[in-house]
């Protein structure tokens, strides 16, 4: 009796042991079925481009073919041209997939720039050249074509659905390898880059090397959500932060290199900053949000439909800007010549404005222009800074109105305010006031309550700043 009830406790300690494993199993993603199905849609991009360099290998001496060392130098160090530049193919790697069975691939512009010949690797080991229908660095988005039918190809989901902590798979050529499939989760939605103003890039963990560039990001159902972009590294290498352009944003960039080679995109002409909580408090806003105009271009559309420097700008088009770096996505997808409405926080209230958006030309490089000071032995203000007088002649070579100068900066060492610095104009709780001379700006800030948070109008060589400082001297 008693070995009975034994072996029926270690069967049921086994049964249990062997549900909860399967309970487990379930738990756990698997790719299999993703990877088998989607697989064959997903192509190694390769890439060759002429490049011409100067000669620096040994060159063949000019010996006797008598002398015992002319054998040596015939098998080690081949015979080569005189002195000069060489051609040479340099070849890269990358990885697409295939949105369309007549042939249009996606990858990244990055890939395939500069390249002088392309070719398209299926899976099957099929290849072809391929022709560049357009790319677009901004985006980082190309899109080729390939002379081919029947092929097999993506399907497209929704970025928006997406969430925080969701599995996702790439599929890509890392270092080559092709066919590579890894697996993570989404880390974040929505992220803005340094330089990349346009994409709200998705961010996961899962493993993105050189080679990757260019192949999709799948959901769980096998729809492709993105394209992988972009590592952060300090080696090189995957360090668990890639970052994949949503497939929503691709597809509206194919759209336009498919029909007119090139995108268009919107623009206003103002310079943004982002709002912080020490400039809503200075500003009257209860929350930080929107983008704080810092500048406006003369002549611009932000300029012809009233905007000016010291907005706030909460909303385009009824799109809330949640923070400074959805503002250039929103006007970039809005059609050149579009007239839009635009929310915008002026004195303390909010009011609304129409605006008709521009087209973007093509990058410019802004130059700077420097200039300081040297220091005098005046008194500094309560804030820690000594200013003075423009001169007639400083007015005429910065081009302003009025403003005072910062000669030194003595104890506020925490803001942002340096030697050479123009203060324009003072606003606190909302209220705005412009700054004309030395004595009227430190008149305001003695005035100023210490618990106060001002927002100094700062220009600064070519652009336009605005930095907060409390009514105290910040001493460190």
């Amino acid at each position: 009796m008693a070995r009975a009830i034994l072996t029926l406790l270690f069967a049921l300690v086994a049964l249990g042991a062997h549900g909860g494993a399967n309970a487990q199993g379930r738990d756990l993603p698997d790719f299999t079925e993703l990877a088998e199905k989607q697989g064959p849609a997903v192509v190694n991009v390769s890439t060759t481009q002429t490049q011409v360099a100067q000669r620096s290998s040994p060159q063949f001496p000019n010996i006797d073919e008598d002398d015992p060392m002319f054998e040596f130098f015939r098998r080690f160090i081949p015979r080569q041209p005189g002195p000069g530049p060489r051609e040479f193919q340099s070849r890269s790697l990358g990885s697409g997939f295939i949105i369309s069975g007549d042939g249009y691939v996606l990858t990244n512009a990055h890939v395939i720039d500069k390249a002088d010949e392309i070719t398209v690797k299926l899976t099957d080991k099929r290849e072809y050249k391929a022709r560049v229908i357009g790319a677009d660095k901004r985006t980082d988005i190309a899109l080729l074509k390939i002379e081919a039918s029947g092929l097999p190809v993506v399907r497209l989901g929704d970025p928006s659905r997406l969430k925080v902590g969701e599995w996702v798979v790439a599929i890509g050529s890392p270092f080559g390898f092709e066919s590579s499939v890894t697996a993570g989760i989404v880390s974040a939605k929505g992220r803005s880059l340094p330089q990349e103003n346009f994409v709200p890039f998705i961010q996961t963990d899962a493993a993105i090397n050189p080679g990757n560039s260019g192949g999709p990001l799948f959901n769980m159902k096998g729809e492709v959500v993105g394209i992988n972009s972009q590592i952060y590294s300090r080696t090189g290498g995957f360090m668990g932060l890639s970052f994949a352009i949503p497939i929503d944003v691709a597809m509206d960039v194919q759209a336009q290199l498919r029909q007119a080679g090139r995108v268009s995109r919107g623009r206003i002409g103002v310079v943004i900053q982002e709002v912080s909580k020490e400039l809503a408090e200075s500003f009257g806003l209860s929350k930080p949000s929107g983008a704080l105009v810092n500048a406006v271009e003369k002549g611009g559309p932000a300029d012809k439909a009233g905007v000016q420097t010291g907005d706030i700008i909460l909303k385009l088009d009824g799109k809330p800007v949640a923070s400074s770096g959805d503002l250039p996505r929103l006007v970039g997808n809005t059609k050149p010549g579009s007239r839009v409405s635009m929310e915008i926080w002026r004195k303390g209230a909010s009011r609304e404005i129409a605006v008709t958006v521009g087209e973007m030309p093509e990058d410019r490089v802004a130059s700077r222009q420097g200039g300081r000071s040297r220091p005098t032995e005046q008194a500094a203000n309560r804030l820690g800074f000594v200013v003075s007088n423009l001169t007639a002649e400083q007015k005429r070579e910065m081009k302003v109105e009025h403003g005072v100068l910062v000669e030194d900066v003595r104890q506020n060492v925490r803001a942002d305010v340096r030697s050479g610095d123009l203060i324009t104009a003072v606003t606190a709780k909302g209220q705005t006031s412009e700054v004309k001379t030395a004595e009227q700006f430190n008149k305001l800030v003695s005035q100023t309550d210490r618990n106060v948070t001002l927002t100094l109008h700062v220009r600064r060589g070519e652009n336009n700043v605005f930095v907060t400082v409390r009514g105290e001297s910040g001493r460190g």
